[in-house]
């Protein structure tokens, strides 16, 4: 495994990122944020533990995955023999949490209240990395970034990282935050796959020129980047709303990429979730793609990426057949 710095800060973090977005109970009524793929905290434990094995730091969830389930069961493995300088563990405010006006969103009163709800159910005094999950129109984003420094200086957060926004939005963001002297966002969080690129347009450039570190999200488009266009269906396929609006509206363009994905890894002789990853892998602006897992083959997948190295031949090929998006996954 390889460690990089996290953007310009000092904090090292492994190459890949796991997401616990599956790990939480998945019995009951869905909850917001709960899905019917998730593993329930038993069948988690495995996964984070074989992450440890494989080398693997940097672990990334959010209150809102599983309604904070997901957060109890990485709090769970953090207790396991787990020694807590020796992870870095990241997580996100924003989403809907509570039926009431402050239940969500990055007003003063929310960051501080989820910030503690967080930390409880983590089982730790202070989070690496504190993210905003996305923009919050409703919330000036001085209040947002003030708060969000005042956690940082109350020894709660160690460094602060932002999720999926305009560009504009981020810049004004780090200008506010330079401004006033207020701690410096170091990752974005975005969305980007070989089948969703429309973030190379200014996110990109813009992290590069600000130092700041990528680690995307859906970096194998939700599972549409492992196999053969529509060939397998899963729990996830079936029940995931949010990934099928997203991906409806193009499907005709990314069958184009999945197919090609197919042809390079074929000749390769390695699996396509492979392929995928190590495209992205070889983009210089990216930090650490975050992975999900729930069967053992998609942590071995995501380590071997780190060894494939591909032609520019092959990267042009991958490429070729993408074609212009609609902004995906700002909501």
């Amino acid at each position: 495994m390889d460690y990089v710095n996290l953007g310009k800060s000092g904090l090292k973090v492994s190459r890949l990122c796991l997401g616990c977005m599956s790990y939480g109970t998945a019995t009951g009524e869905l909850a917001p944020g709960r899905h019917q793929w998730t593993l329930d905290g038993e069948a988690s434990l495995p996964f984070l533990r074989k992450a440890i094995e494989l080398g693997i730091n940097f672990f990334d969830t959010a209150n809102v995955y599983s309604s904070g389930a997901s957060e109890e069961v990485l709090g769970r493995f953090l207790s396991d023999g787990v020694r807590r300088e020796s992870v870095v563990i990241a997580t996100k405010v924003h989403g809907v949490m509570r039926d009431e006006p402050n239940g969500r969103g990055l007003s003063r009163k929310a960051i501080l209240h989820e910030l503690d709800q967080s930390l409880r159910r983590l089982g730790t005094d202070y989070v690496d990395l504190y993210q905003i999950h996305r923009w919050d129109p409703e919330t000036p984003i001085e209040e947002t970034l003030e708060a969000l420094h005042d956690v940082v200086k109350a020894g709660k957060v160690r460094y602060l990282g932002a999720s999926s926004m305009h560009a504009w939005q981020f810049a004004k963001a780090l200008y506010l935050a330079d401004l006033n002297g207020w701690t410096r966002f170091v990752s974005m969080q975005n969305h980007y796959n070989l089948l969703y690129r429309e973030e190379e347009r200014e996110m990109m450039g813009l992290c590069q020129a600000e130092g700041i570190g990528v680690i995307p999200w859906s970096p194998l488009g939700r599972g549409r980047l492992t196999r053969a266009w529509k060939s397998e269906s899963t729990k996830r396929s079936e029940t995931d709303r949010f990934g099928n609006t997203m991906y409806a509206r193009t499907e005709d363009n990314d069958r184009a990429v999945v197919n090609r994905l197919g042809e390079v890894a074929e000749r390769r002789s390695l699996p396509r979730a492979q392929v995928a990853l190590a495209w992205m892998l070889g983009k210089p602006y990216i930090t650490a793609p975050i992975v999900g897992a729930t069967k053992p083959q998609h942590l071995e997948d995501a380590v071997a990426a780190l060894s494939v190295r591909l032609t520019p031949e092959e990267v042009a090929a991958l490429e070729t057949p993408y074609v212009p998006h609609p902004v995906l996954g700002f909501s």
